[in-house]
C-alpha cells in the first residue's frame, strides 16, 4: 500500500502502535488483529536469514519487506538502514522500496558499511553534513518516485553524542524534507523529553530484550509523552522463538507437546489457512478444474467415496498449437 494511506493515519491519529513481521503470514495476522500498520526491521530480517543486520544486502531487506507490503492491506514500514550507502545509493534505495509497495522507510546516521560490533553497542555514526545529504536525496527521490513514501530520518547519535544532538540532527532532518524523526533515548527521563525538544514528530523503537537499559515504556505511556508513532520492532521474533523453542524442547525431550490441545492444534491450522487464503484458492478450482459435491466439503473425509474429483468436461476440440515460429521464405 503507497505512503498515502499511512499518511492518512498519521494524520487522524494522535499516535500509531506498529508491530513488527518478518514474512508475510505474520503480516496477515498483523492486518487480522486489527494493527494499522506492520513494520519489517533489519535485526529480525538479519536473525532470520541467520546473518545479522549489518551483513544483509538492499535486496535482501527489500524482498523481506516486500512480501510483507504485498501479503497486506494496511501500510508497511521498513528498515532502510543508512541508505546502503551514499546520497546516489540512498535514492536508489527509496526506488527499490517504493516499488516493493513499501508506504516509508527510516534512513540512518550510521556509518556504512555497518559493523557486527553494533550489536554490542559500538555503534558509529556519520557526520551530521553527509547523513543531511542522505535525507536530502531520500527526499527528492521520494518527490520523484512517490510523493506519499513516508521518509523517517533516524539518529543514533543519542547513544554517543547525547540527547541534544539526536534532536538537531532529526530536526535539521525535517529542514531537509524528513517527514518523521527517530532517536533513541538512553533512559526515562530522555524518553520523556525528546517529543518536547524535537520540532518533528517522533518515533520510538520498542527494542524488547535490549542490554543497555532502553525504556521500553507501554504504548499508552508513549502516547502522553507526545511521540507520534511506536515501532515494536523484534517483538515477532522473540515471541516466535521463545514458544518454538520451548515446544520442540518438550518434543526431543518427552516425544510430545502438552502446550496445546488437539483442538487447538486443529483451530491454529484452521485459522492459519484462512489466513493464507485457502477458501479462495477453493473457490476458484471449484468453478475451473474441480467439481466437489456441495453437501461434501465441509466435513467429508479425505479418503471418502464422496471426496472424489469430477473431471470437467471439455466443450469442442482445439487446434494443435504450433511449436515452430514460422519464417518467411529466404528470396
Amino acid at each position: 500500500m503507497s505512503g498515502k494511506a499511512l499518511r492518512r493515519l498519521l494524520a487522524a491519529r494522535d499516535f500509531l502502535y506498529v508491530p513488527v513481521a518478518y514474512d508475510a503470514l505474520g503480516a496477515r495476522l498483523v492486518e487480522k488483529l486489527g494493527f494499522p500498520a506492520v513494520y519489517t526491521g533489519g535485526f529480525v530480517t538479519g536473525s532470520t536469514r541467520c546473518t545479522s543486520e549489518p551483513l544483509l544486502t538492499m535486496d535482501e531487506q527489500v524482498r523481506t519487506a516486500g512480501a510483507v507490503a504485498r501479503a497486506v492491506r494496511i501500510p508497511a514500514i521498513a528498515d532502510g538502514h543508512g541508505g546502503f550507502g551514499e546520497p546516489l545509493h540512498t535514492m536508489r534505495t527509496v526506488r527499490e522500496f517504493v516499488r516493493a509497495g513499501l508506504a516509508g522507510i527510516h534512513i540512518e546516521d550510521q556509518q556504512f558499511p555497518k559493523r557486527a560490533h553494533y550489536h554490542r553497542g559500538a555503534g558509529r555514526t556519520i557526520p551530521a553534513k553527509d547523513f543531511l545529504a542522505k535525507i536530502r536525496f531520500a527526499c527528492r527521490q521520494r518527490d520523484e518516485s512517490d510523493k506519499g513514501f513516508v521518509v523517517i530520518a533516524r539518529s543514533e547519535t543519542c547513544r554517543f553524542e547525547g540527547l541534544r544532538e539526536a534532536i538537531g540532527r532529526v530536526n535539521a532532518a525535517a529542514d531537509a524534507g524528513a517527514d518523521l524523526g527517530m532517536i533513541f533515548p538512553r533512559d526515562l527521563a530522555e524518553t520523556r523529553r525528546a517529543p518536547k525538544a524535537a520540532r518533528v514528530p517522533l518515533v520510538y523503537v520498542l527494542s524488547r530484550g535490549n542490554r543497555d537499559g532502553r525504556p521500553v515504556p507501554t504504548a499508552a505511556q508513549l502516547a502522553d509523552m507526545g511521540y507520534k508513532l511506536a515501532i515494536d520492532a523484534v517483538a515477532y521474533l522473540l515471541f516466535s522463538f521463545h514458544f518454538v523453542r520451548n515446544a520442540y524442547g518438550a518434543l526431543r525431550k518427552n516425544g510430545e507437546y502438552a502446550g496445546l490441545s488437539s483442538q487447538e492444534m486443529v483451530a491454529a491450522r484452521a485459522e492459519i489457512e484462512s489466513l493464507v487464503g485457502l477458501d479462495q484458492f477453493y473457490r476458484v478450482e471449484e468453478q475451473t478444474v474441480e467439481r466437489w459435491p456441495a453437501a461434501a466439503l465441509p466435513s467429508t473425509p479425505a479418503g471418502s467415496p464422496r471426496w472424489r474429483p469430477t473431471p470437467v468436461p471439455r466443450s469442442g476440440t482445439r487446434k494443435p498449437v504450433p511449436t515452430r515460429i514460422p519464417r518467411k521464405p529466404r528470396s
